[in-house]
């Protein structure tokens, strides 16, 4: 059996600015009791003026790597999973290598929407397989609330700003990442999307008009499609890992929506406990949605060695991922 990618450390940073639901009732028609019984949130964190994608990213980053005890200047690649950059070029990845000094590294961002981090694990996954002493810094970050309409009550509820990291390099045991699953489907992409600020709807009076520089959502479609997928990748990875449902230890699913987390959970026949959630402290933070739930999983003694663990995740594009780790 070739050598697997092991996650070694892990890291996750938020703003220090909180948004709670009772904030949001003095900006837009809404209430705390119906974000929270739509949503499940309660509160989310957003980032400050001068306050960039790369900075959570940097903050998350410098967490893992002490986690890994992994100096920066050991990295071989840095890959960060990102819809919301702090400017088209260069990329996060490339504004995270300067800032932790990891002079050696190749830096790249990855373009998959919620699914951006597992998108990124798997990307290290294969590198590491192929080259078991690389050190790979995995990165999903998001500042979605510059990307967030806040006159629109049907989506600014959700979203928010958060980064979270893992150190991955190859096991020296039967730990590890044992298979990842990627998918997409473009006919879609209308249902949720950002058509502003690329080469298609260039930035002008007309697009500002209409909001195209903002997230639009079609929230009903959006989770149809997102359960469907979600139980058909979380089935898909087990029965590649050969794992049965009752063997797994976690579930690890993108935080969209308490709705959806519980739809899926049913749907999959789970215990509450084997379901992490955290939606209500972060809301919707697109591709750091799951690193940041993996750190916390982790840092509270919740995954233990030998723990069967499934993460799932769907975002626009359509894309959905799923990766399975023996922790």
């Amino acid at each position: 059996m070739s050598t697997r990618a092991k996650i070694i450390g892990t890291g996750s940073f938020v703003p220090e600015k909180v948004l709670t639901n009772k904030d949001l009732e003095k900006i837009i028609d809404t209430s705390d009791e119906w974000i929270t019984t739509r949503t499940g949130i309660k509160e989310r964190h957003i980032a400050q003026e001068g306050e960039n994608n790369s900075d959570l990213a940097i903050e998350a980053s410098r967490r893992a790597l002490e986690m890994a005890n992994v100096d920066a200047g050991e990295l071989d690649l840095i890959i960060v999973g990102t819809l919301t950059p702090d400017m088209p070029m260069p990329s996060v990845a490339c504004l995270v290598q300067r800032a932790l000094g990891a002079k050696k590294a190749g830096a790249m961002d990855v373009s998959a929407t919620c699914s951006g981090f597992l998108y990124s694990l798997s990307i290290a996954d294969k590198f590491v397989r192929c080259s078991p002493n690389m050190k790979v810094l995995v990165i999903g970050s998001e500042v979605l609330s510059r990307r967030t309409n806040w006159q629109d009550r049907t989506t600014c509820v959700l979203f928010a700003d958060g980064a979270g990291a893992a150190v991955v390099t190859g096991s020296d045991d039967d730990s590890g990442i044992v298979s990842t699953h990627l998918h997409a489907d473009g006919s879609v992409w209308e249902l949720l999307t950002i058509r502003g600020l690329g080469t298609a709807y260039p930035v002008d009076e007309n697009l500002l008009k209409k909001g195209w520089q903002y997230i639009e959502m079609k929230g009903r479609d959006v989770f149809k499609h997102a359960v469907k997928a979600l139980e058909s990748v979380a089935f898909e990875a087990l029965n590649a890992s050969g794992w049965d449902m009752d063997e797994l230890d976690m579930l690890i699913a993108h935080q969209a929506n308490i709705r959806i987390l519980e739809h899926l959970r049913e749907r999959l026949g789970l215990p509450k406990d084997k379901v992490f959630i955290n939606i209500h402290k972060y809301g919707n933070t697109s591709a750091a949605s799951i690193p940041i739930a993996l750190d916390e999983a982790n840092r509270q003694g919740k995954l233990k060695k030998g723990d069967k663990i499934l993460l799932i995740s769907f975002g626009g594009g359509f894309t959905w991922a799923g990766v399975t780790i023996e922790w």
